[in-house]
């Protein structure tokens, strides 16, 4: 069964202009290693704010989760885009997304 997963960050507003620019530019082999852990269906929404949202499909996201975390491409990644987040506590972006509960899909 497909899990519809929905999560928040927030994008330092001083960053956000070169968030937006790496996303442009995202490796293949981030781009593999993600379709590889199984996330589908990727989608990653930006506000004025800062607040970003991020939308994806799997099969169980803890098993994604876990798949992205043993690659080291998701390791560099992580690393690199640490600086564009505030309310990380220390911690890398994936650490950080918590799946918001899913209230209503109009199928």
């Amino acid at each position: 069964m497909t899990q519809r997963i929905c999560f928040r960050l927030h994008v330092r507003s001083e960053k956000a202009e070169e968030y937006v620019r790496r996303h442009t530019q995202v490796w293949p082999e981030m781009l593999d290693a993600l379709r590889s852990a199984g996330w589908r269906n990727y989608s990653l929404f930006l506000g004025d704010d800062g607040t970003l949202i991020g939308y994806l499909e799997c099969d169980d996201f803890g098993a994604a989760q876990a798949a992205m975390a043993a690659t080291e491409v998701n390791a560099r990644w992580q690393a690199q885009m640490a600086e564009f987040f505030s309310e990380l506590d220390g911690g890398t972006p994936d650490e950080g997304m918590r799946a918001e509960p899913e209230i209503f899909h109009l199928n």
